[in-house]
């Protein structure tokens, strides 16, 4: 049994780890928020993982009927490993900056929830396993 290493608690995982390394871009993009020409960065991991995971409808899901067979198709894929991408094409303030500071602050919060959110389903995860090897 993989339950830790499974694919659904790997993808917690890089969750988490996105939500992490999204914290520090973000905080970035506030504390460079008045430096003249910066360019803000966002990190990207839901949405390739929701491309990993197959976004569109029109792909096609593979049978294995051996462990060596290659998967093919959705939930069966690896995990991504998030992305960061700077905005350099557009420019808000007056200086060159294109950091708006109410913008990035609702990402953070956004962000938080998002991180609490995994923290707990990963909680979750290990209650209930713990919950089943007490009752075996």
């Amino acid at each position: 049994m993989n339950l830790l290493n499974g694919t659904a608690f790997l993808r917690l995982e890089n969750a988490v780890k996105a939500a992490e390394m999204r914290q520090q871009v973000i905080s970035n993009n506030v504390a460079n928020a008045d430096t003249p020409n910066f360019k803000r960065s966002e990190l990207l991991f839901e949405e390739l993982l929701k491309q990993e995971m197959g976004g569109s409808k029109e792909r096609i899901t593979g049978v294995r009927t051996n462990s060596k067979h290659i998967p093919i198709g959705p939930g069966q894929s690896a995990v991504p490993e998030a992305r960061l991408v700077t905005d350099r094409t557009t420019a808000i303030n007056n200086n060159g900056s294109n950091v708006d500071i109410d913008s990035e602050m609702a990402l953070l919060a956004k962000n938080q929830l998002n991180y609490n959110f995994y923290i707990q389903q990963i909680n979750h995860d290990v209650s209930m396993m713990r919950t089943a090897i007490g009752s075996a």
